[in-house]
């Protein structure tokens, strides 16, 4: 998918649009994002929430994952670990995703967070599902109570 085929996909998703997210660049199984600082992503002390640079990096990982992949694949966290490294005050904040493993159904992605001024401020390993979901799956029963 092209870089601007996906920016154009990336309009229309609600977390983008509401966090401000925007695609810089994107090629083969990677990704770069970037986020200008406003007053909605700060916490009480006055810097970013910790769970604004986590959806970013996030995302950034979801697509760096689509890109490497077939048109039509979906894709969904499994598992996300960020270690947070610096505080951020304001500016624009860089995600950059790099699929690290793409498997059958999973694909392992590393992700980079900056400041404008290049100070590694974040740093994800995420884990996504690749394929396609199973669109008749069956109802979940209630386990049966034993007295």
């Amino acid at each position: 998918m092209a870089t601007k085929e996906m920016r154009a996909r990336l309009s229309q998703t609600n977390t983008a649009t509401q966090f401000g997210f925007v695609l810089a660049d994107a090629g083969h199984g990677r990704v770069k994002m970037s986020m200008r600082v406003d007053e909605r992503h700060l916490q009480v002390h006055g810097v970013v929430h910790g769970g604004i640079l986590a959806a970013l990096a996030d995302t950034a990982g979801g697509l760096a994952t689509y890109m490497a992949c077939p048109r039509g694949t979906r894709v969904a966290t499994i598992e996300m670990k960020i270690n947070y490294l610096e505080a951020v005050e304001g500016g624009t904040v860089i995600a950059e995703a790099e699929v690290v493993r793409l498997g059958r159904h999973i694909s392992v992605v590393d992700c980079d967070v900056h400041d404008e001024n290049g100070r590694l401020v974040g740093k994800a390993l995420m884990t996504f599902f690749v394929g396609p979901f199973q669109t008749n799956r069956k109802p979940r029963h209630a386990k049966a109570r034993t007295r």
